[in-house]
């Protein structure tokens, strides 16, 4: 019973999250059972464009999936407004995403990312109340809260403890 357990544990991996700025990128990364999204760090964008973006991106994926807790899937921040529309912002991430797709040997999943900076920025200013402070950290953290969704969106196998597994 102790290794159906594992093999359980084992279908599930971290999972990256990013939200993609004119500016900043913000990377979050999922514990390896893919249940919690923590912000991980904040890239520059400025210089050489969505393609470099992508490749040094993608050598951040590679280097994650060959580490041992591996990585099952990129959740990209989709911009939409609240009515669903487009923004200025959506056609550059999915100029992105198709730039990255190819690079990279998990899926990259668009994550509907509406409101994921106004919840991150809440949730930074429980513990930081100068809003100077928060400005570098609030990229990562709404990555954070695109992955959180986004893990939370994910069907999981039912678990099946029983008293025998203990032993």
């Amino acid at each position: 019973m102790i290794i159906a357990t594992v093999l359980v544990y084992a279908l599930w991996v971290r999972a990256l999250g990013i939200d993609y700025g004119r500016r900043r990128i913000g990377l979050a990364l999922s514990d390896a059972t893919g249940m919690l999204a923590r912000p991980w760090k904040t890239l520059a964008s400025a210089g050489g464009g969505a393609s470099h973006v992508a490749a040094t991106l993608a050598a951040e994926i590679a280097a994650l999936a060959a580490e041992e807790d591996g990585l099952s899937a990129v959740a990209l921040g989709y911009p939409r407004r609240l009515n669903g529309e487009r923004t200025e912002q959506t056609a550059a991430v999915e100029v992105f995403a198709a730039l990255l797709r190819p690079l990279v040997n998990v899926p990259v999943v668009l994550q509907d990312e509406r409101l994921s900076s106004r919840e991150a920025e809440s949730l930074l200013a429980r513990s930081e109340k100068d809003w100077r402070k928060r400005k570098p950290q609030l990229d990562a953290a709404s990555a954070a809260v695109i992955l959180q969704d986004y893990l939370d969106a994910q069907t999981r196998p039912a678990s099946h403890h029983s008293e025998s597994e203990d032993l």
